[in-house]
């Protein structure tokens, strides 16, 4: 099936505990600012494949409704919020469904937790089967045919202990594999809004760190989205306070960066730039923070005269997109404005220091570079006051 806008793209997501009725809760109940654990339905000893510590766990989860897509999905990333308390920790699983049953079994995208101070935050490898895939961030079909998926959140909480996760969001984009860019429904006027205005983010250069700091992902060199996620959040005036980030010895260039890419990296992958790991990083009470996938730089638009810059993630070789001269396989920045004319304005992490962060790019190979290289991915990130432009007719934020 075709979506009417050229290419099959939505995104649904749920807010605890306002949609806590809406799925099933084994265990849940309804806190003050989310799901958290009532009376525990299990425990589990979980082994921490990082550190070989056991601990036992008691645990309650909350699985969504069927979210039906209405086409043949064959990507789906899922994204949350929560806030986990010392001891406490989330797992957080897809599966997709097709001819009103479930098509896969239950795939685990992310063990969770805010810090790694009970568990070391991580994807799980080595889940493909002859039905589907999951692998970091991203869950996919092979042979099992998705029309429709269900997120299943697994809170834990160390037994004895009365403190309990919270979840605030969780939700999922799905999409068709079909990337050519499609104007979807972005309308004259916001288009005209967004062409000439660049939001002044901060410029942050992830390669001041190049020399550094070498934990959590190697520093400079691959620093890129806890960077980008850290000038949007500050844009936002939304980002951690100095006490959060005093840990960070020697303080170095910029700690704040230090400090989001501890806090998104995946101990599996060895990388800082697990999507919804950094999109959960980035939420917190009163912002709001989710991974989704637009379908060419029109939509963008939207989002820049709505005055909310985005984290989109390219690949490109050196000289595909002139201004950008170098080789990457998967590189996050953010999209801050556009010209006059319509050309991308981006604070570019990837920069030697903060002056050369800003650059303009061509934009028919920087939306190439976009959608071909990640399926137009980007982190929305904003303070639950500001509002979203108003979605397309299938919905893909």
């Amino acid at each position: 099936m075709t979506g009417t806008l050229g290419r099959d793209v939505a995104y649904r997501g749920f807010r605890l505990p306002v949609d806590l009725a809406r799925g099933t809760a084994d265990g849940v109940v309804a806190g003050a600012t989310g799901a958290v654990v009532g009376e525990p339905v299990g425990q589990l000893d979980h082994t921490d494949p990082h550190t070989g510590v056991t601990a036992r766990y008691d645990l309650a989860t909350w699985t969504s409704p069927v979210v039906w897509t209405g086409f043949d999905v064959d990507e789906i990333v899922p994204s949350w919020t929560a806030d986990t308390p010392a001891g406490c920790w989330l797992r957080v699983e897809l599966r997709g469904w097709d001819s009103g049953e479930p098509s896969t079994d239950w795939y685990v995208l992310g063990h969770w937790a805010a810090d790694d101070a009970t568990i070391h935050r991580s994807s799980v490898p080595g889940q493909t089967h002859d039905e589907a895939w999951a692998m970091v961030d991203t869950m996919g079909a092979l042979r099992s045919a998705i029309t429709g998926w269900q997120a299943r959140v697994t809170l834990f909480r160390r037994h004895g202990t009365a403190a309990s996760p919270v979840l605030r969001t969780v939700g999922a984009v799905a999409s068709a594999e079909d990337v050519a860019p499609t104007a979807g429904p972005a309308a004259a006027a916001a288009v005209r809004a967004a062409r000439g205005r660049v939001l002044d983010v901060p410029r942050y250069a992830q390669r001041l760190h190049a020399g550094g700091e070498t934990r959590w992902g190697g520093g400079g060199d691959s620093w890129c989205s806890p960077t980008s996620v850290s000038m949007v959040l500050d844009f936002w005036g939304a980002g951690p306070t100095p006490d959060r980030y005093a840990w960070v010895t020697p303080p170095g260039p910029r700690p704040v960066v230090v400090h989001a890419a501890r806090g998104c990296y995946d101990h599996a992958y060895a990388g800082a730039g697990n999507w919804p790991f950094n999109t959960a990083y980035a939420g917190r009470p009163g912002v709001e923070a989710f991974v989704t996938r637009l379908r060419s730089l029109a939509e963008a638009e939207l989002f820049v005269a709505a005055g909310i810059p985005l984290i989109v993630s390219a690949a490109f070789r050196a000289g595909e997109v002139p201004g950008l001269d170098y080789d990457t396989k998967g590189h996050l920045m953010v999209l801050v404005g556009f010209t006059a004319d319509g050309d991308p304005v981006l604070n570019d992490p990837y920069a030697a220091d903060d002056d050369s962060v800003r650059r303009t790019v061509d934009r028919e190979p920087f939306q190439a570079a976009w959608l071909g290289g990640s399926g137009g991915v980007a982190y929305v990130i904003r303070p639950a006051s500001v509002p979203l432009p108003p979605a397309p007719a299938q919905a893909n934020w």
